[in-house]
């Protein structure tokens, strides 16, 4: 449309659409600029992934972590005074698509950068890192997001370790994503607090379908605290060879060749400061207890599996898949997988969980199967499937 002012003498006042519009562009892309200048600290080196990715190579007590007001006397911690030691089976640590093309400097950690164009994707300026409130409702009275998982009974948790399959599931809009993850638990409505961790494609946040490994805090039942990755102040890198947010380009093909990576998150009860993630082999960093009001006791609940968004595109169920997209009772080398379910004690040992039961909020889209006991795997579960179809419409 033209760009036109219309004077209205009695009232003295000046109406320009096009004006209004550039001033409202010309002050986003200041608040744009103004965050990515808090965001993305100071870098030593900065490697050029082929997923697109820049990857900053920051010193250890520069990153964005030690920006949070609780974290502002912290004392980094350079190693946990306790690992958990497992029998599980599980693969060997597999690297990210940005290592061939560089490693960083000793003293410092990689983080990814944030681009403009990652702050432009979110609904808002003050919505980036965000994560939509689960069970928010948005068509009537079904949430848009769905679930199949395992869950520990009510209890006192430090912990847990897991091993999962790793899939790249399709993903059919930009605002939607599937994941398979961890969530420990404690508290309920706003005073809700979790610690997750695991794999996602999430177009709507990094601008492709590529599959990364993904960390997500709150305190508050997904309201102002929080954030995923290093979006935000608060959880600490500290490796320099597997990032937060970052590509993991092996993946399980159907029928063919399976993939899967060991987790573990904890805390020691010897010093109890902070939450450690491991994966496979390779201490990736830590949320430290001061971020939480209720975890800083331990998780009252452990669960374990995926979780889509339906959008419901055209007012039909969204195709995206959850793990493989096949149904659990597919089974092996066709369904996506968590297996050797072990939690961390009060005595600091892995245990595996008693009382353990699944849940599949909508089975006939995606659904979860458990598997036999006394097998390697310990306890595990099938879990997935394809979204819309005949029984899914």
């Amino acid at each position: 449309m033209a760009c036109f002012t219309v004077a209205l003498m009695m009232i003295g006042v000046i109406i320009s659409p096009c004006v209004y519009g550039k001033e409202f562009s010309d002050h986003k892309e200041i608040e744009v600029e103004r965050l990515l200048k808090r965001l993305n600290k100071h870098a030593l080196l900065s490697i050029k992934s082929d997923d697109g990715d820049i990857i900053d190579c920051v010193p250890v007590q520069s990153q964005l972590a030690f920006d949070h007001p609780l974290l502002k006397n912290h004392t980094i911690q350079m190693r946990p005074s306790f690992i958990p030691e497992s029998t599980s089976i599980y693969t060997k640590s597999y690297t990210q698509a940005w290592n061939k093309n560089g490693r960083c400097p000793q003293n410092t950690v990689s983080v990814r950068r944030i681009k403009r164009e990652d702050i432009l994707r979110s609904n808002s300026i003050e919505d980036f890192g965000k994560k939509m409130t689960p069970g928010i409702l948005l068509y009537g009275s079904k949430s848009v997001h769905e679930y199949a998982y395992m869950s520990s009974k009510e209890g006192k948790y430090f912990g847990t370790e897991f091993v999962v399959n790793i899939w790249k599931p399709k993903v059919q809009v930009r605002r939607e994503f599937s994941l398979a993850q961890t969530w420990l638990v404690s508290g309920a409505g706003l005073s809700r607090n979790t610690i997750e961790a695991g794999f996602q494609v999430y177009p709507g946040i990094y601008g492709d379908n590529n599959l990364r490994l993904f960390v997500y805090w709150t305190a508050d039942g997904y309201q102002q605290t929080g954030c995923y990755n290093t979006d935000c102040p608060g959880f600490v890198q500290k490796s320099k060879r597997i990032i937060v947010g970052g590509t993991f380009n092996t993946v399980s093909q159907y029928n063919g060749s399976q993939f899967a990576h060991r987790i573990v998150i904890w805390r020691a009860r010897e010093d109890g400061k902070v939450w450690w993630l491991k994966v496979g082999d390779e201490l990736v960093g830590y949320w430290p207890s001061s971020l939480f009001t209720t975890l800083g006791d331990g998780a009252m609940r452990v669960k374990w599996g995926g979780e889509i968004v339906n959008a419901k595109t055209g007012g039909i169920h969204t195709s995206t898949d959850m793990g493989s997209g096949h149904f659990a009772e597919e089974g092996n080398k066709k369904a996506s997988y968590f297996r050797n379910l072990k939690l961390v004690s009060e005595t600091n040992f892995l245990i595996e969980p008693k009382g353990v039961f699944p849940r599949a909020t909508n089975a006939n889209c995606y659904n979860i199967k458990v598997g036999p006991n006394g097998t390697a795997w310990g306890i595990y579960f099938y879990y997935g499937g394809p979204g819309l179809n005949t029984k899914c419409p």
